[in-house]
Order: C-alpha cells, then sequence, then structure tokens
C-alpha cells in the first residue's frame, strides 16, 4: 500500500513567491522524514493568488508550473522518496522534451519517478498555452504514444496529426525499466473503462466524484480490465482531502472555509469545462457543478473527505480502502489553499505520525 502527500505548492494570498518554495520544499521533507512512500506534484499554470474574497473563480493560487523541475529538487534533496506529478498535463507539453526530462529525472533518482498522466478539466491553462481544449483528448493521446515509444525503442519514427518524426534516438532513456510506472487520471465516466481496457494503473479523486459514485466508476474499469485479459484486479490510487487535528472538533472547523472554497470554486470550474468538453463529457460536468454549488459541509465529510482526529481519520481511511479496492492513499493537505501554514504542519505530521503507522 502506497501513502503519500499531494503537493499543490500554495502560493498564498499576501505570501511571497520564495515563501511558497520553502512550504513545499517543507512538505517533501516531512514525507521523507514521516516515513511516507512519495509525494505527488499537481501541475497548475496561471495561478497567481488573489484576495480570499475575490478568489472564488480563479484556479488553485500555485508555484508548481513547472513541476518536473521542482521534482529534480526535491529528489535532490531526499534519499529514499519516490516523487511523481498528479498529473502531467500531456497535451500542453512537446512529447520528445518531456520524455527526455521525465528520463533525466528518473536516472538522477535512480528509479524514484512515477509517471501520472492526464488531460486537465482547467480550460484556463490551455487558453494560456494557446491550445484549444477541444482537442485535449487526442493529443493526450497522440503525446502518450510518442513518449512511450521514444523511451522503448532505440530509434522511433511517428506520423500523427499533431507531430511527425522519423528515426529519432532520444537520450537518456529511463532507469526503470522498460520506463517509470505509468498511472493515468479519470475524472469523467467515459474515461474509466478505457484505462481499464489499456490495463493501467489509474489515479481517481474524491473532488468532482462522491463515494457511490466513484464505487460504480471503478467497478466499470475493473470489468474492462478484466475482459481485456489483464491479471489482478486493477491498480487504483486514490487522491483524497485529508486534514488530521487533535479532536474531531478542531479538524473540522480549521479546515471548513477552505474546503467550501475549494468545492464550490470546483463547482464553477466544472460549469466552465463544460462548454468545451464532448457531448457526454459536458453533460457529465454539468450535472457535477450543479450537485457541488448545492453541497453542504457535511456532505463533503461523508462522501469525499477523511477529516477528524488521527483514530477517526484511520477508521475512515480503512473503510474507503476497503470499499474502493485501493492500492494507494495520497492526501490533498491543505485544500482550497486558505488553512495556515503552520496547521497544514501539524495536520501532516499526525497523518505521519499517527494514522500512517496505524494502517500500514
Amino acid at each position: 500500500m502506497h501513502y503519500g502527500l499531494v503537493m499543490e505548492c500554495d502560493y498564498r494570498y499576501g505570501s511571497s513567491q520564495e515563501e511558497a518554495f520553502d512550504e513545499a520544499f517543507a512538505m517533501a521533507d516531512a514525507a521523507e522524514n514521516g516515513g511516507l512512500d512519495g509525494v505527488w506534484l499537481a501541475e497548475r499554470h496561471f495561478a497567481a493568488p488573489r484576495a480570499p474574497l475575490d478568489a472564488m473563480g480563479a484556479g488553485i493560487p500555485s508555484v508548481v508550473s513547472a513541476p518536473l523541475i521542482i521534482s529534480t529538487a526535491i529528489v535532490a534533496r531526499t534519499e529514499r522518496l519516490r516523487v511523481g506529478v498528479a498529473v502531467n498535463v500531456l497535451p500542453l507539453s512537446h512529447p520528445v522534451r518531456m520524455a527526455e526530462e521525465i528520463a533525466t529525472l528518473d536516472q538522477i533518482s535512480k528509479g524514484r519517478v512515477d509517471f501520472g498522466v492526464g488531460r486537465s478539466g482547467f480550460m484556463r491553462a490551455y487558453e494560456g498555452y494557446d491550445i484549444p481544449y477541444g482537442e485535449s483528448r487526442e493529443r493526450f493521446q497522440e503525446n502518450l504514444e510518442i513518449i512511450l515509444a521514444a523511451w522503448t525503442n532505440e530509434r522511433f519514427s511517428y506520423n500523427g496529426k499533431n507531430y511527425t518524426f522519423n528515426d529519432v534516438c532520444v537520450i537518456p532513456k529511463p532507469y526503470q525499466d522498460p520506463h517509470p510506472p505509468l498511472r493515468m487520471a479519470a475524472t469523467t465516466k467515459e474515461t474509466f473503462p478505457q484505462v481499464g481496457k489499456l490495463g493501467y494503473p489509474i489515479f481517481v479523486g474524491l473532488r468532482g466524484l462522491d463515494r457511490p459514485d466513484l464505487v460504480k466508476l471503478l467497478d466499470e474499469y475493473r470489468k474492462a480490465w478484466k475482459e481485456a485479459g489483464y491479471a489482478g484486479n486493477g491498480d487504483v490510487f486514490l487522491r483524497i482531502p485529508i486534514y488530521v487535528g487533535k479532536t474531531q472538533e478542531q479538524a473540522y472547523s480549521e479546515a471548513e472555509e477552505s474546503t467550501m472554497r475549494s468545492y464550490h470554486r470546483m463547482a464553477q470550474n466544472f460549469a466552465l469545462s463544460a462548454s468545451g468538453a464532448g457531448a457526454v463529457a459536458s453533460e457529465d460536468r454539468a450535472q457535477r457543478g450543479e450537485r457541488l454549488a448545492a453541497v453542504t459541509y457535511e456532505e463533503l465529510i461523508r462522501d469525499r473527505l477523511a477529516y477528524g482526529d488521527p483514530q477517526s481519520v484511520v477508521s475512515q481511511l480503512k473503510d474507503i480502502s476497503e470499499e474502493l479496492g485501493l492500492s494507494g492513499i495520497v492526501a490533498e493537505t491543505n485544500v482550497g489553499g486558505l488553512i495556515p501554514r503552520e496547521k497544514v504542519a501539524a495536520s501532516i505530521n499526525l497523518f505521519c505520525n499517527e494514522v500512517v503507522p496505524a494502517l500500514r
């Protein structure tokens, strides 16, 4: 079982960029020293902080626009911690350049890299890169094919809609053979069986989905996995908001404002991205946006979060792991970005020292 942290690399309103990087590296150090298995960096673009009252429509304030560079700094300061990006937004990057950079990171870390991939639902990032969001699915598939071909062939050629390569040799090759473990994010209904059919480990979350919905979608993933003839029952990592306090009441109260802000903002993002997705995905995103716009904190605690004192969080995560058949849990520790740094650090400390040891 893998236990890790999501690193959003929060850029808090009223703080400096230097402080944001300091906090990010302190989180990585806490994960290494606290015995966690890995950290997973987000990829965020154009995510400057705004005044709290004006931030409802903004992306998550963050300095993690270049997660592979930050990952390199993390592997240089740690000895055993695995580092991944959850997720590399493939349509926004040149596939050969990404293949080179991740292989280089894998060599530097001596095989401590995980390769998380996805398309992201943040349309602002696509607009800033001048890439139509409507092309994200085809670009994602093409870029993934190129990256894997670059890693698994001494030389490769490719002729696609967006890229053409002739007899290209990508150096270095990854340290891990044949390449860093690939884990694909799934957020839309049609994606779950597609990932299962491909036989890829999956990365799922409890932000846009609640637990009952996720149970059904993971059934579709596992059904497609088995029908395609793969051994086992799939491989599922869950990204979940986790906040641990000394008491249940403390955890609930300290995280409430930030958590509600995050989910209401997500409702707006779903509504905005629905117009740029396909027909089925558009309806799905619009429905999720409507549900999240009306969600209560009590409903979030019941179906999407693991908040409370250490014993309560252990119990919740055991139930969730059994219900979803998980092989990994990755904690989001500051959902919404408003929880003060020292309180986030205290929660991470409790997670590392009291929750995870009780789960192992």
